[in-house]
């Protein structure tokens, strides 16, 4: 996802307003309002009078989350199990293209270098799937 460009005069880690954000997407404010009953992790300021006001973050979750809905087809049920399974900060990140840290990979295990005494057309079929392992996992 790419950004949007900054509304004229304002900065882009200035907060928005609902009707800022809803114009940006395109979509009524009732339905900005409604993600917010559907997914916990959207949660705007809110001040005097109850205005909403969204940080940057829940700008990009905002389009997040209207592309998985409008664009790709995602049901909202669908939307909460990728949010529960990657979270607000994984989901954006993947559909900004950019991808998180991975975790470094564990070292597969060492493979014995010879087999226990074992049958001989057993242990020779045995070796072969060894080897095998072992060129897959080099």
């Amino acid at each position: 996802m790419t950004e949007a460009a900054p509304l004229p005069g304002k900065a882009p880690a200035a907060l928005r307003t609902i009707s800022e954000v809803s114009a940006e997407l395109g979509v009524p404010q009732h339905i900005l309002r409604f993600w917010e009953t559907r997914f916990p992790e959207l949660r705007p300021m809110k001040r005097g009078g109850n205005r909403r006001y969204y940080r940057p973050a829940d700008v990009a979750l905002c389009r997040a989350l209207h592309r998985l809905l409008h664009a790709e087809g995602y049901t909202v049920k669908g939307v909460q199990r990728l949010l529960a399974s990657q979270g607000a900060r994984g989901l954006v990140a993947r559909l900004a293209g950019e991808a998180e840290p991975a975790p470094p990979a564990a070292p597969p295990p060492a493979l014995p270098a010879a087999l226990p005494a074992l049958p001989e057309p057993l242990a020779g079929r045995l070796a072969a799937i060894r080897d095998r392992l072992a060129r897959a996992l080099a």
